[in-house]
């Protein structure tokens, strides 16, 4: 017991380090000011999309109601890592508790969470709309959309909640050092002086499912999506179907790409910027491009913010 008692002493580590991007100074204050600038124009890009979808009828649709929530999210999204890291900068202290690095994981990986299973049911309902339109308002009634909004936010707590309910079991003894820009699941496993067996574990299993179960039925209906749209026989209808599509699959490939790069790429061959670069592109470029991918590409959208913004200052656009 005597052991033990030693052992708890040791592994309260009270604090992390987060070393972030970069040691010299006129380099930190062009981060800060670039991450500042990303973060402003994610929150107010997802707002607008949020504002423009609620302030126009005609965007009451299964596909913008599963839009806003995916801005509502990314909104939410990076406001997890990047106050914390910008504030850091302001106070010259890279510090984060012990508790406050445990809720950064633990919001990280719901909103990462949702955000993929988020992006599946988006292309759940892009194959209905194109495989089987006539059912279409028969198979996404509102009642089912609330339901895989449900489903999709309890989901990802349940796996946020496991991580980091697995991660206050490790011991952390005197390395605090975090070679990132906030508190992530693989960097802290990697500083844990305990056997990290099971997190290892649900990380490769629960963790991995998060993300190659939604891929799979991404795939899947965008497999059957494509099939339609070879059958139709005009150009122009070809075209109205992947534009209505191009946008959804953009993102997709910003997201997974980035994040199967980090997470399933072999730990000897990749090195700790390669992560953090990778990590900044779904932290922060995603969430930022999104409303921009959804909007540009998108009549109704670009119909609806213009209305929203002469309403509001009483401009004309």
């Amino acid at each position: 017991s005597n052991r033990t008692m030693e052992r708890r002493n040791q592994s309260r580590v009270s604090e992390f380090i987060l070393l972030g991007f970069s040691d010299q100074p006129e380099q930190q204050m062009l981060l800060f000011f670039l991450f500042l600038l990303m973060y402003l124009i994610t929150s107010i890009g997802n707002l607008l999309i949020i504002l423009a979808i609620k302030t126009s009828s005609c965007l009451h649709t299964p596909m913008y109601f599963f839009l806003s929530n995916l801005s509502l999210v990314d909104i939410c999204f990076t406001s997890t890592t990047i106050p914390k890291m910008l504030a850091n900068h302001i106070s010259g202290n890279k510090a984060i508790s012990y508790a406050g690095c445990l809720t950064q994981v633990f919001f990280f990986i719901w909103f990462a969470g949702i955000d993929s299973i988020l992006l599946t049911v988006m292309a759940y309902d892009r194959y209905v709309a194109i495989c089987i339109p006539l059912h279409y308002f028969m198979i996404m009634t509102s009642k089912v959309c609330a339901i895989l909004i449900v489903v999709s936010w309890f989901w990802a707590y349940a796996i946020a909640l496991i991580h980091t309910v697995l991660l206050t079991h490790l011991s952390f003894c005197g390395h605090n050092e975090i070679p990132h820009f906030f508190c992530d699941l693989s960097p802290l496993l990697k500083l844990a002086c305990s056997d990290t067996f099971i997190n290892d574990l649900m990380v490769n299993t629960v963790g991995a499912l998060t993300i190659v179960i939604p891929f799979i039925g991404i795939l899947v209906s965008y497999i059957h999506i494509f099939m339609v749209v070879l059958r139709i026989p005009s150009t122009v209808g070809k075209w109205k179907v992947f534009s209505t599509c191009g946008s959804h699959l953009t993102v997709v490939c910003l997201f997974y790409g980035t994040i199967i790069g980090v997470y399933f790429s072999p730990t000897t061959t990749h090195m700790v910027q390669k992560d953090t670069a990778a990590a900044v592109m779904y932290t922060v470029v995603t969430p930022m491009l999104n409303p921009f991918i959804y909007s540009l590409r998108n009549k109704d959208i670009k119909e609806a913010l213009r209305m929203l913004l002469i309403k509001k200052s009483g401009l004309s656009l």
